[in-house]
């Protein structure tokens, strides 16, 4: 029996959303085609826009397809420091947990370009230091070009202050992005209502498909492009539509969307008996965030006296997917920069598994994994001591 546990990572595709694309891969036309193949494939792509605009809570023409949330934290961060840079600005702030698509163009920055780049810490829950921006704010806020700090962290699902985090760099004039790429269709998300300048959003962590990305930027906001050519997108985004991925998209928001109050508490109510029952039934362990508000599916457990890559193998052998953290960092032998940051020391880093539960996760998967943990966890720690 096959238990998959890393939705984090990547979701699998829903079948509306499966269907829609393989329906939009059999259509001839690239949407900037001018003849009616062209025309009828950018009505397509049109429609997906609107409608996933009205899911995000922004103005269709906000919307700027990309071919990952990669991407689009790539070119948030680079565009928006950079012009920032042309009024005096040069300091970019992000927080200690940010996802490696954002920490490392705000680093490649200060490289490169000559940027300042500012740390905010977290507490021992993984919660942004409010009070830290606040002070930084104070005394140099005229000179920083943006603020990033992500909605809800991938390794531990803990959600972020976005709403008071705008507030506070609003009297600055300062832009602010957020990576939602884990947090969208977890919890209520608007673009308008949060007043962010820029968001992140990516298709196949809600059951769309790999390869595709959404970058909302507020109307009327120029920033310098990563990519030239045709200049689609604003001008920001040149390249060739990726129509059948965009559309498929759409579909999965939606069908997320329409689902959203039933399918999160199916989920969270999961992830609370998961977590529970992990720390009854294994000694020593505990939850990473677990006194924070989290999205509901991620959960980060430390398993002290343990590897986390021996924990890894020894539950793949036992039919069990799940992660040591950002798949995207996945081969690298080190430990999480998110854990370190909320008080972890390396020993206990690497002793840390995440499991993600998503739309597909049943009652069965739950107890499945539970029955096999605690003897892994067991085997593993005594492995550790010879």
């Amino acid at each position: 029996m096959s238990i998959y546990l890393d939705h984090a990572a990547t979701t699998p595709m829903s079948s509306s959303a499966l269907e829609a694309m393989t329906a939009q891969l059999a259509k001839i036309g690239n949407p900037s085609s001018l003849h009616a193949h062209g025309r009828s494939a950018r009505k397509d792509l049109e429609e997906a826009r609107d409608r996933i605009a009205r899911a995000v809570g922004c103005l269709s023409r906000e919307i700027i397809f990309m071919g990952s949330g990669t991407e689009a934290d790539n070119t948030a961060i680079k565009g928006l420091f950079w012009k920032g840079r042309s009024s005096g600005r040069n300091i970019v702030v992000i927080s200690a947990i940010e996802h490696h698509a954002v920490l490392d163009p705000a680093r490649w920055l200060e490289e490169h370009e000559g940027a300042e780049l500012l740390v905010l810490s977290v507490s021992r829950n993984g919660v942004v230091d409010l009070a830290e921006l606040a002070e930084l704010l104070s005394h140099r806020g005229d000179e920083v070009a943006v603020i990033s700090v992500m909605s809800a962290n991938n390794e531990t699902g803990v959600i972020q202050p976005i709403r008071e985090i705008v507030e506070m760099a609003k009297p600055y004039g300062i832009p602010v992005h957020s990576d939602a790429v884990q947090f969208f269709t977890k919890a209520p998300l608007s673009f308008s209502d949060l007043a962010l300048t820029a968001l992140t959003l990516s298709g196949h962590k809600i059951g769309g498909p790999l390869g595709i990305g959404v970058f909302v930027l507020q109307a009327g906001l120029d920033i310098p492009a990563l990519l030239h050519g045709g200049g689609q997108e604003r001008d920001i985004r040149s390249g060739t539509f990726n129509a059948p991925a965009i559309v498929a998209f759409a579909v999965a928001v939606e069908e997320s969307m329409n689902n959203f109050d039933e399918r999160n508490a199916r989920v969270q109510k999961l992830r609370n008996y998961f977590s529970t029952a992990i720390v009854a039934t294994v000694p020593g362990s505990y939850i990473n965030g677990g006194e924070a508000d989290r999205i509901p599916g991620i959960v980060s457990v430390t398993f002290p006296g343990t590897e986390s890559d021996t924990l890894l193998l020894l539950l793949d052998a036992q039919g069990i997917s799940c992660s040591t953290g950002s798949a995207c960092s996945a081969g690298v032998q080190r430990p999480s920069h998110v854990l370190l940051a909320m008080g972890h020391d390396d020993q206990s880093a690497r002793s840390t598994l995440r499991f993600s539960l998503g739309a597909s996760t049943t009652q069965e998967d739950i107890d499945r994994a539970l029955d096999i943990l605690p003897s892994v966890i067991e085997g593993a720690r005594l492995a550790n001591l010879r």
